[in-house]
């Protein structure tokens, strides 16, 4: 990398780096100035002897420049920079999923929220033959305006890299098939945000023999809730959703029987309060009676 200017750490490309930042992910990530397009980006430079085929991922990479949702972070560009594969994505400021959660289990309402919107963005990549294969909380960014973006990266990514020998790998958030050493495939990712979901509600990971059902570890947790979580986090892929799209479809339905339950206690609560409003009017017109009879027949003795 040569100097460019001196606040540049250097320059891949046409990109003035400007800050080193927290990669997250393999290889060094910077937020940088793309000087031909005028705007900040964020730039990942993988290990020289981290890829197997640098050419097969920069054209894999190159094929996800179509993607376009607003929670995938969107891959600008990629190359090779002496011998280093380089992605040029969007620049987000905001934090990690984990981050967010903060050791604590998340108010049920956002992260079934949070939920939907990964769904919705590994649903899309689907539909294009994409999969992602790399989710976890620590991959997910919560923007500064609260929406979760997704890195394209991983979808391009999985498989190019060395597979640590041929040996099996076990992941937190990898669904049992992968951790048997097979390919993933579009219920492997629904599996991952099934895990994702049930450590945001519970602050545990699933096992991959089977989870205890959410509501046991958070009673905030609605049982209706358990059943869409437990099935996307079902063992055998073919117990689990077959699409994305059906089960960001029964997360969303669960999100409308939350709101519901909420309208309903709410009008409970409103319904407790009057009567109790009530009853404290008629208490204190009784007493009022009382002292006025006691007045009259004072008087009257």
């Amino acid at each position: 990398m040569s100097g460019s200017g001196p606040m540049s750490l250097g320059t891949i490309a046409h990109y003035n780096l400007l800050e080193q930042l927290e990669p997250a992910g393999p290889g060094d990530l910077y937020r940088a100035r793309d000087t031909a397009k005028g705007r900040t980006v964020a730039v990942r430079l993988l290990p020289a002897d981290f890829v197997i085929d640098r050419q097969k991922l920069i054209e894999s990479a190159r094929a996800l420049t179509v993607l376009s949702h607003p929670n995938v972070t969107t891959l600008f560009d990629v190359g090779e920079h002496d011998r280093r594969v380089y992605l040029a994505f969007e620049f987000q400021k905001g934090q990690s999923l984990r981050a967010e959660a903060a050791g604590r289990p998340m108010n049920v309402r956002r992260a079934i929220e949070i939920a939907i919107q990964i769904a919705d963005a590994i649903a899309d990549a689907h539909s294009r033959g994409f999969v992602h294969g790399g989710l976890s909380p620590d991959s997910v960014v919560i923007s500064a305006k609260g929406r979760a973006k997704i890195p394209a990266f991983e979808l391009a990514a999985h498989g190019g890299f060395e597979q640590d020998g041929g040996e099996a790998r076990l992941r937190d958030y990898d669904s049992p098939e992968e951790a048997q050493g097979n390919a993933p495939d579009d219920r492997s990712d629904i599996y991952s945000v099934g895990a994702i979901l049930y450590e945001m509600l519970t602050t545990r990971r699933p096992l991959h023999r089977g989870a205890s059902a959410p509501s046991g570890s958070n009673p905030k947790v609605p049982k209706e809730i358990d059943v869409v979580v437990l099935k996307a986090l079902a063992p055998n892929p073919d117990s689990r959703y077959q699409s994305a799209v059906s089960f960001a479809g029964d997360l969303r339905g669960a999100l409308a029987m939350l709101d519901a339950l909420d309208v309903e206690s709410e009008e409970e609560e409103l319904a407790q309060k009057q009567s109790t409003s009530v009853g404290r009017v008629v208490g204190l017109t009784a007493v009022v009676i009382a002292i006025v009879l006691v007045l009259v027949w004072w008087f009257m003795s």
